[in-house]
């Protein structure tokens, strides 16, 4: 029988569809959206769940922004206004404040010794710097060289955060500076969404695992240590679930294993139309397909669609190409944006930025192409030579990919659009804040 081939579909449908498909995915209860509370100190890289609001003022009191003296302004009007050699305001050191420590009232004509982070005492008005003093130790007195305005060097109650205010809001990736930011309005506890499962396949007779003797026909698995890393670093659960034989039996068997325990399934290989490559009939048996072959290069061999559970509710599931490039380039584009989503974050794809080429690309393809590149220490973007999708180590050459439009050619200083290797890890999206304003 004859296969029916499909337009390839442009990459900007695929992303319509995918986005749409992932967020009903998780708007129902097949979507299994639970949270869990964890410790602030252990919660980098989840997903927030619920809004931080917080119960305190950050800071909690005035306190001085550098070692030195409060003061009460009024009292050094008079102070730098004459040279060095003249008349300037000297203060008797009342009090030490240091971190941790409440003084008491400041009355005029008093000075207090004041540290960095320790609440401004009462009738202070400002903080006068070490450096523009000069303190005698016998008499127990400062000398005071310059005026100063009132609320100077003052870091005030409540300036960085506000009771009430939403600090830190749900849907939100957790950085090292949000955790920061948890933990100064006392949140030991956070509500986050629990990380998607994500089981991994690799189909092929031909592969071998590292550390066992390479068969001649044979190569080493590569595909199964990029989509795991690959799906870690996108703070999810890979699961796993090894090498699939190419045969159709062994392929549904493994998928209706996979579809019970992830929310996502990915292979790599075996979907394209070839008489060893099982994968679309053994999802087409075990569940659907939305949409396979795409208008892009590398990854041309794309499919996406769902798998049956048991209990009647689905499993998403993405087949990659086999070729290393190819796999890795679809995750980024295509497998990250859905996990985004699975993980309780807003949909987002890579925000490229307009560099300038160095290279030149006479071919234009009709398909929409990656191309492995580097960022100069010129501002300007080269590519890898070999842009061949089996040319694994152009990826960790590169840290960024040019996107290339159907049709599209290069000289050398023309504008390209770069996507950097962070923002394919971590899309950016204006729907993420780490304040509320």
């Amino acid at each position: 029988m004859a296969t029916a081939f499909k337009p390839l579909m442009p990459l900007d449908e695929a992303w319509s569809n995918l986005r749409a498909a992932a967020e009903q995915h998780v708007a129902g209860a097949q979507g299994q959206r639970q949270t869990e509370s964890v410790n602030s100190f252990e919660a980098l890289g989840r997903v927030l769940a619920q809004a931080v609001v917080s119960p305190v003022d950050v800071p909690p009191l005035d306190n001085s922004a550098m070692d030195g003296y409060a003061v009460r302004a009024a009292d050094l009007v008079q102070a730098g206004q004459a040279d060095v050699d003249g008349p300037a305001v000297t203060l008797p050191q009342a009090q030490r404040i240091a971190a941790g420590q409440v003084g008491v009232a400041l009355q005029a004509g008093q000075c207090a010794r004041i540290f960095t982070g320790a609440p401004v005492p009462d009738g202070a008005d400002a903080v006068v710097m070490q450096e523009h003093t000069t303190a005698d130790v016998a008499t127990g007195t400062v000398r005071f060289n310059e005026p100063v305005k009132a609320g100077q060097n003052i870091r005030r109650r409540g300036e960085d955060i506000a009771q009430g205010q939403a600090v830190l809001q749900a849907g939100l990736r957790l950085t090292a500076a949000g955790l920061g930011v948890a933990a100064s309005v006392g949140a030991a506890e956070l509500t986050v969404f629990k990380r998607p499962r994500v089981g991994i396949l690799t189909t092929g007779n031909e592969l071998v695992m590292p550390g066992q003797p390479l068969p001649p026909g044979a190569i080493y698995n590569s595909n199964r240590h990029t989509l795991r890393g690959l799906v870690q670093a996108a703070g999810a659960q890979a699961q796993d679930l090894g090498i699939v034989p190419d045969n159709l039996e062994a392929t549904r068997a493994a998928l209706r294993q996979a579809a019970e325990t992830s929310d996502l399934v990915i292979s790599s290989g075996g979907v394209s139309v070839g008489e060893e490559d099982h994968l679309r009939n053994a999802v087409l048996a075990e569940g659907g397909l939305d949409f396979w072959a795409l208008a892009i290069k590398p990854g041309k061999p794309f499919v996406f669609g769902w798998l049956q559970r048991a209990d009647g509710s689905r499993a998403l599931y993405m087949g990659l190409p086999g070729n290393p490039v190819a796999s890795y380039v679809t995750f980024l584009l295509l497998a990250r944006p859905v996990l985004g989503v699975l993980a309780g974050e807003p949909w987002a794809l890579p925000q490229a930025l307009s560099l300038t080429a160095d290279f030149s690309w006479p071919k234009a393809d009709k398909r929409r192409e990656f191309a492995r590149a580097r960022l100069n220490a010129d501002g300007r973007v080269t590519l890898y030579p070999n842009q061949g999708s089996g040319v694994l180590t152009s990826a960790v050459w590169a840290d960024g990919l040019i996107d290339l439009l159907p049709g599209q050619t290069v000289q050398p200083g023309d504008t390209v659009a770069y996507l950097p290797l962070p923002e394919l890890l971590q899309p950016a999206s204006g729907a993420r804040q780490l304040v509320a304003g």
